[in-house]
This record gives C-alpha cells, sequence and structure tokens, in this order.
C-alpha cells in the first residue's frame, strides 16, 4: 500500500506573497466574510534576473531556436475597459447597489488599466452604478496619477484628493454622498482598515461585500481574454516540451528551473515563474528545497507558467527522466490522466464546480487509492485569467455554477512522501455543452509532450 499523503495547507503562489492585501473579510462591521475571491499571487520563484539564469544553464544557446510566439496577440484596450465599466453599472443595478470601491490589483487593472502600488496611504477606484467612475488619490501625488489615467488609452476621470489632514476615507465619503450614493460595495481584496474607516462616515449599512458583484463581472472571459489566455498556456506547454529536451543527469531542480525561465522569456512571456521538482521533491505539491540531482528513472514534475498582456498560463507535466516508467509510476501516472479525463467529461455550463472536483476524486478511489484527500490532497482545480488563482474553484465546498466562459484548471495529483508525486494540470473554458483544453493534452509518462 501507498504511504498516507500529507495534506499540504500551503498555495504554491501565495507562500511568498509580500505581506500588504489583507481581504474584507468578516472583519468589517456587519459584513459577510469575503472568503478567497480571486486571490492575488506571486510567482514562487519571482524572478527577471536574466543573468542570473543564463549563468546558472547557459540558456540562451540552449533555446536560440525558441522565437517570440506571441505575435499577433494584442492587450486590452480602452475601449473594452469602458465597457466593462458599463457593464458593472447594470450589475451593481441588479444588486441594489450605487457604487464599488475598488483597490490597486486585478480588478483595478481589469477595468481601468491602471497600475499602482498599496500602501497605507488610499489609492481606489469607485465605479457608479450609471457607468461612470472617479479615482481617490492621495493630493501630492496628483501628478503622478494623472500621468496614467488620462494617458492616451487610459480611463480619465474626476479625481477625489486627500490631504495628510484626514484620512481618505472622509473625503471620499463626501463624495459618495455628493453623487447620492446610498449602499457601496467593496471589493473583497479591500483591505479592512479602509473599508472599516469608509463605514464610520456613513450611515450603518451602506457598506457591504462586493465579493457577489466581482465574480459576476470578472469569472466569464470575454472572447479577447480567452484568446490570451489560449495563447498564454499553449506557450508555456511549447517552453515545458522544449526545457525536456535539454535534460541531462546532474541537473538539480533551481536549474531546471532557471531553463523553464529561460525558454519563457524566448517565447515572449513575462513574469515566468515555475516549481521544477525531481523525485521525492515531487511528492510534495509545493515542493521543497531538495537539492537531488536528475538521474535516470527519476519522476519530474514542473509547475510552471507566465504572463501575455497580463494573462496567466499554468501548466504542470509530470514524467519519467531517461528510462521507461516503473510500473508502479506508471500506473499512478495513467490514474491521474484518466481522472483529468472524467473531470473533464463532467464539465460544462450548469454543472455545480464541487461536482466536478467530487467526480475526479471518486475516480481516483476506484482505482484503489485512498478516498478523499489522502492521496488525492488538493482541490482538483482554480479560476485563472488576469490572476494565477481566482474564482471560481474546483473544491468540495463550491456551490457556483459552471457558465460558459469560465476559465479553470483541471490538476488532480496523487502524492506519496518519500518517494514522488503526479500531477497533470491543464487549463480549460467551459462551454456550453464541454470543456476546451487550450493547447494539447500530456498523451503519455514518457515525455511532456
Amino acid at each position: 500500500m501507498f504511504p498516507e499523503a500529507k495534506r499540504v495547507l500551503s498555495d504554491r503562489r501565495t507562500l511568498l506573497r509580500g505581506a500588504g492585501a489583507i481581504g474584507l473579510g468578516a472583519l468589517c462591521a456587519g459584513l459577510p466574510g469575503s472568503g478567497g475571491l480571486f486571490a492575488s499571487c506571486a510567482s514562487p520563484r519571482g524572478r527577471d534576473d536574466q543573468a542570473t539564469d543564463e549563468a546558472t544553464s547557459g540558456a540562451d544557446d540552449l533555446f536560440a531556436h525558441l522565437e517570440d510566439a506571441t505575435a499577433g496577440s494584442t492587450p486590452i484596450s480602452g475601449t473594452e475597459r469602458a465597457a466593462r465599466r458599463a457593464r458593472l453599472g447594470k450589475i451593481l443595478t441588479a444588486h441594489g447597489a450605487d457604487a464599488l470601491l475598488v483597490e490597486p490589483g486585478a480588478t483595478l487593472t481589469y477595468l481601468a488599466g491602471v497600475a499602482w502600488g498599496r500602501s497605507e496611504r488610499l489609492f481606489a477606484l469607485v465605479v457608479l452604478a450609471d457607468g461612470s467612475h472617479f479615482f481617490v488619490v492621495p493630493a501630492f501625488e496628483e501628478s503622478r496619477a494623472r500621468n496614467q489615467i488620462d494617458a492616451p488609452d487610459g480611463p480619465g476621470g474626476a479625481l477625489c484628493t486627500w490631504n495628510e489632514a484626514e484620512y481618505a476615507t472622509a473625503p471620499l465619503a463626501r463624495a459618495l454622498r455628493e453623487r447620492g450614493v446610498q449602499r457601496v460595495l467593496i471589493e473583497p481584496q479591500l483591505r479592512h482598515v479602509f473599508a472599516a474607516r469608509l463605514a464610520q462616515e456613513l450611515p450603518g449599512g451602506s457598506v457591504a461585500s462586493g465579493h457577489a458583484v466581482i465574480v459576476e463581472l470578472r469569472a466569464v472571459k470575454e472572447e479577447h481574454e480567452l484568446a490570451l489566455l489560449r495563447r498564454a498556456n499553449e506557450i508555456t506547454q511549447t517552453a515545458i516540451v522544449a526545457v525536456a529536451e535539454t535534460l541531462r543527469a546532474g541537473l538539480t531542480g533551481a536549474e531546471i528551473g532557471a531553463r523553464m525561465d529561460r525558454a519563457h522569456r524566448r517565447l515572449g512571456l513575462r513574469s515566468p515563474w515555475n516549481l521544477s521538482l525531481i523525485g521525492p521533491a515531487a511528492a510534495l505539491p509545493h515542493g521543497d528545497a531538495s537539492a537531488r540531482k536528475l538521474a535516470p528513472g527519476d519522476v519530474v514534475l514542473i509547475d510552471t507558467g507566465g504572463a501575455l498582456h497580463g494573462y496567466q498560463s499554468d501548466i504542470t507535466r509530470t514524467w519519467v527522466f531517461g528510462a521507461a516508467p516503473e510500473l508502479e509510476i506508471e500506473r499512478v501516472w495513467h490514474t491521474v490522466r484518466d481522472a483529468q479525463s472524467a473531470a473533464l467529461a463532467a464539465i460544462r455550463a450548469g454543472v455545480e464546480a464541487r461536482a466536478v472536483d467530487a467526480c475526479a476524486r471518486e475516480f481516483v478511489a476506484r482505482q484503489g487509492f485512498a478516498a478523499g484527500y489522502r492521496d488525492f490532497t488538493h482541490r482538483l482545480g482554480h479560476g485563472i485569467g488576469l490572476e494565477g488563482h481566482e474564482d471560481p474553484y474546483f473544491d468540495g465546498g463550491s456551490d457556483t455554477i459552471l457558465r460558459a466562459g469560465m476559465t479553470l484548471s483541471v490538476e488532480p495529483g496523487l502524492y506519496f512522501p518519500g518517494r514522488f508525486g503526479v500531477r497533470i494540470e491543464d487549463i480549460i473554458a467551459v462551454t456550453p455543452d464541454g470543456a476546451e483544453v487550450f493547447g494539447t493534452r500530456q498523451k503519455g509518462p514518457g515525455s511532456p509532450a
């Protein structure tokens, strides 16, 4: 029997994310908890240090044949973002709300294309139910903010500036009252300190969670978004195969990872990240710091991605290096691949997300592996878009009804600590009667192709 897999509690990207974005959560008086909506995620390696990568692996020579594969992919335009703000206005009206307050992050990018760091000083976007908007900006940052907001493809809009003689929420509350706002929704990732202060400035019940509105706004992807996600994930699959062709005995996971990053960059993706795991390290879904060197017969697990105009890829491949797979590894690999097939067959518009997770988990148990979360230790998958992990999720608690245009990972895995693990991950778009897989699925345990 296989030993029981240890449950992994940490997220492979949020482990190294810096402190800062604290969700609205249940801390806001009278507001429901926001859960993990569109959780912002950073690379587990987070490096853009090309010199280090190239010195480590000689990757320029290895990947000289790779060319930029992003030609024809265009970023989201200001016109598209304006249409999103207009659509948000209609969603707010349907939810009986007058405004949505958004801090810097993926939703601000989605709606306005404005990049701004989070600090103790509030910078925010307010979108009103009539589709109009304004920004909340520290007064001494007004000119810098205007450079982005009034850029040729920027959103434009009024500024509500505030001086440091008062907290930002006082002038914000005045601006909301002037515009007749009676009920303002808070993006779930907006930090509690600002939500609580705004709630003190406005009548009781005026501030509420915007969780449902954000899901309705962002979970179903537009055609342009689908095209960017599709291309990004196809490129990542190409990068994995290219790296696999360069592997040799003696490489460490870190050296493989350096090659993975460089291949992504050569192909045109930004901010590449990866987990490159060898042998027993692959038994921990989020890896370890093992310095084990690659040898024939080792399991190699690479979980990796990058960004195309902000839209994320996330692909995992597991295969055996330099030798025929052992029968046990081959059996596990095919069980994981078939569990993914069972999940894909269950996906279609109208299905509950948790039913898809259950389908894969039940398949694994029927093959003689431990039921529940003992061998298959994590959820089946997560939404993906401007963030690597965002709503909706394929997990046992999600009652989200799938809709055509939602994009998620499907990534079953089986893990046996001290020995090896297998995970296969692809990104899909929900269709009315099934699932579109972005790229091609892995064919066997001898290669990532």
